[in-house]
């Protein structure tokens, strides 16, 4: 075979998923939600190009750590300003913002490119169990 393969826009059929993070190790869950985003799971993967799936996350509230992970681990901001750091422990974010555990955890394994910025807006995260993607007819994949 002389030529090389690049699908184009109309071999693209992306497809709407729903994950429910309910009972889930955080880590695992996290890396096979990136390969869905990336589109790895597909026969026509290109690395520099966005032929990933959309990927609805319910129940983000109910993720969970192994070992005493929920109590150490720490999540870590800035503001920018002097003296704006802020950390964070793990049960008291789950409190406060349970969507952005796994947001953070997934843009993480994302490429650290405009790839991955566009990649990552395909990510939906609903702490519920109720989302506004019904039109979309997302199938339900158990991970």
């Amino acid at each position: 075979m002389k030529n090389t393969f690049i699908p184009s826009n109309i071999d693209l059929k992306q497809q709407w998923y729903i994950v429910d993070a309910k009972d889930k190790c955080l880590g695992r869950l996290s890396t096979k939600v990136a390969t869905l985003l990336r589109g790895k799971n597909k026969s026509i993967f290109t690395p520099a190009q966005d032929i990933g799936d959309y990927v609805i996350i319910i129940n983000a509230n109910k993720i969970m750590l192994s070992g005493k992970k929920s109590i150490k681990k720490t999540y870590f901001r800035h503001s920018g300003r002097p003296g704006g750091k802020t950390i964070e422990s793990f049960e008291s974010l789950q409190r406060r913002i349970p969507e952005r555990i796994l947001e953070k955890s997934i843009k993480g394994m994302l490429p650290k490119n405009r790839l991955g910025r566009k990649l990552f807006t395909k990510l939906k995260v609903y702490k519920g169990q109720d989302h506004p993607h019904l039109a979309q007819k997302p199938q339900i994949i158990e991970l």
